[in-house]
């Protein structure tokens, strides 16, 4: 074979590649309304692919584009039809799990009538959910579950009352007598205390690892971690004390007289995502002798410089996704193993900083906790 046939024989088999690889990457048209559509609602709508499809009705509007879709590129932008309905689908799958997204009309920020609203992005913002391969761990199911109530707990610092949710396990209410562990659990940069139960499914997630018998029951509290508002870009000025004081020397206090908790250290566990992961960096260095257990979902990263000299953690667990640092993350627990301090090390595979990272993460957490 010469030189000159062998190259259009490779030319001939790269070009039949991929054409094969074009019809193999065809859109599935399976698409069904996403999990959190409003009541009744056919649009957006998820695939068995991880394609996001969006119907948006406009007859006026010169230009629809949802910000969901081409990684920062500008979103996917939808194309009018006659009956005056804009659709359009991501040029491409999009990680599994929960995702915020919005709806640009003529330049202006919408949400979409379809979805239903989270607090994210410092605002309400719609909610599409792509199915997880691994959703059994948050569905849910037909076991015992646990309550989620709102308390409202005073802030002599912030001179107002302030919004907590408070998760107990199932079996709370029944036995009077019992005291539980309690996980302080800390939202990101941009949501609120709503987020861990809404977005994370942080409930279900305890509930099914109760009925299966993994980890030892506990109380979850989430408030909110913002006492001086911060304008986005501006995360470094954001100052750790007056937060510091409403969680350590209010809300604890509260908790401690109005839920069955165990009030000690040994009992007590701090853990955030992303910015709350910042916020249990600090409040757990600066006050040691008050959680035993820490946790950073792609908050940052402790190194035994931090904790060297203080009261000694009984876990340390960081965490990130795949798509993030993982390297700097298994990296600082290598470092705080190396240094005689149990550490854990947790990457989500094929995720970034999203809810589906912070989810996986929580799962593989709780059964470490309170040991």
């Amino acid at each position: 074979m010469t030189f000159k046939t062998l190259a259009a024989f490779v030319g001939a088999t790269l070009i039949s590649a991929s054409s094969y690889s074009q019809m193999a990457s065809a859109i599935a048209e399976d698409f069904k309304p996403s999990s959190l559509n409003q009541p009744g609602q056919e649009y957006p709508q998820v695939n068995s692919q991880g394609y996001a499809r969006f119907r948006i009705l406009a007859p006026k509007a010169d230009s629809v584009r949802v910000s969901l879709g081409l990684g920062g590129r500008g979103g996917t932008i939808l194309t009018k039809g006659a009956d005056g309905f804009w659709t359009g689908t991501t040029e491409g799958p999009m990680d599994e799990g929960f995702h915020y997204y919005n709806v640009k009309i003529d330049g202006g920020k919408f949400n979409d009538p379809g979805a239903l609203n989270y607090y994210g992005s410092v605002r309400w913002e719609s909610g599409i959910e792509i199915p997880a391969h691994d959703q059994d761990f948050y569905a849910l199911k037909d076991v015992p579950h646990g309550n989620v109530q709102q308390i409202l707990f005073p802030s002599k610092s912030t001179g107002t009352s302030r919004r907590a949710f408070v998760y107990t396990p199932p079996g709370y209410e029944k036995d009077k007598s019992k005291k539980y562990p309690v996980l302080y659990l800390q939202h990101g940069w941009g949501e609120d205390e709503t987020a861990w139960s809404n977005q994370g499914h942080a409930n279900l997630i305890m509930d099914n690892l109760i009925a299966d018998g993994k980890i030892k029951p506990f109380i979850i509290v989430m408030t909110y971690g913002m006492t001086n508002e911060v304008k986005f870009g501006k995360i470094r000025e954001f100052k750790i004390d007056p937060f510091q004081t409403v969680l350590v020397d209010e809300l604890i206090p509260y908790v401690d007289a109005n839920f069955r908790s165990l009030a000690n250290r040994d009992n007590r566990a701090m853990a955030g995502l992303s910015m709350g992961g910042m916020e249990t960096k600090m409040i757990t260095l600066n006050k040691p002798d008050v959680f035993g257990y820490y946790g950073l979902l792609s908050g940052g990263l402790y190194t035994p410089d931090d904790i060297n000299g203080k009261v000694k953690p009984k876990l340390v667990f960081i965490s990130c996704g795949s798509k993030e640092k993982p390297d700097g993350v298994t990296k600082a627990v290598t470092d705080l193993k190396g240094a005689g301090y149990n550490a854990v090390s947790y990457v989500s595979e094929k995720t970034g900083h999203e809810f589906q990272t912070w989810r996986r993460s929580l799962h593989e957490l709780a059964p470490l906790l309170f040991k």
